[in-house]
């Protein structure tokens, strides 16, 4: 599949670098968390501009849209989920964000009781689950007695643009429409498509997100080429462990045999 660069002037909210960049004005972060969550926050600060966390160089790193930080210390990670996952892969994809971040806060050293409240939150331009409801909150309950709540301080959002219920404030919904394309008088909504359009007219932005998209393209390019990589060697793997365990050759025989290259048959000694 080959990927193409969204022209500039085709930019919306939902665009991953608009998002991104619009969200980096701490007012309207901060009002859209409290319209989304029905909370007041005094103060936000941002725990790194776009953040990139990764747990282990063989982990798979995640770029984060929003990370910020509030006064009371809860931590909030806002994406925007354009791509329209199976349910299974979006909650294991929100599971993945919560436990690098989790793996994020906790330094070396620290207590596990020192890790953040949390809100990891995908906004999906698209139905999820039942379809039926704009927001879907998850915390971890007792399957016995749902009554009963583990409090680790971790909670989920799904927050769906084409939910059907009356469950949402007139202003979140505003913002969810604003999301998918409409317009409307709203003021946080029209704040925000001022400064869609005020970040468009900046040269510096454009060459920015060009810069950027680049970057992008170049890291997919290289996990195809690296995957590609991978797949063949987990199958010379097998076949060598094949031949050794069906016609009981020696590592070496085996892969003398496929015709391993010397080189190559050092770097997978190890691994059979």
């Amino acid at each position: 599949m080959k990927y193409a660069i969204k022209p500039w002037e085709e930019l919306t909210i939902k665009d991953d670098y608009m998002f991104k960049k619009v969200m980096s004005y701490k007012r309207l972060c901060k009002r859209m968390l409290e319209k989304l969550l029905k909370i007041e926050i005094n103060d936000i600060k941002y725990v790194e501009e776009e953040k990139t966390t990764k747990v282990a160089y063989v982990s798979k790193g995640i770029r984060l849209d929003v990370y910020v930080k509030d006064d009371k210390n809860t931590v909030y990670n806002v994406e925007m989920q354009v791509r329209n996952l199976q349910d299974n892969s979006l909650f294991k994809r929100i599971r993945y964000y919560q436990s690098v971040i989790d793996t994020d806060l906790l330094t070396v050293g620290d207590l596990y009781d020192t890790l953040n409240q949390t809100f990891v939150i995908f906004i999906c331009p698209f139905s999820v689950l039942d379809g039926k409801r704009h927001i879907y909150t998850f915390k971890n309950i007792c399957v016995e007695d749902k009554s009963i709540e583990m409090e680790d301080g971790a909670t989920k959002m799904l927050i769906s643009t084409k939910g059907m219920m009356n469950d949402v404030t007139p202003d979140v919904k505003a913002f969810l429409n604003y999301i998918d394309g409409i317009v409307s008088d709203d003021d946080f909504v029209s704040e925000v498509d001022k400064t869609v359009k005020e970040i468009k007219e900046r040269e510096s932005e454009r060459k920015s997100y060009m810069t950027y998209e680049m970057k992008i393209l170049e890291e997919r390019e290289y996990a195809r080429r690296e995957g590609r990589e991978e797949g063949r060697e987990i199958n010379l793997l097998e076949n060598i462990r094949s031949l050794m365990k069906n016609m009981g050759l020696s590592a070496k025989d085996a892969m003398n045999v496929l015709s391993v290259s010397p080189e190559s048959q050092k770097q997978l000694a190890p691994l059979v």
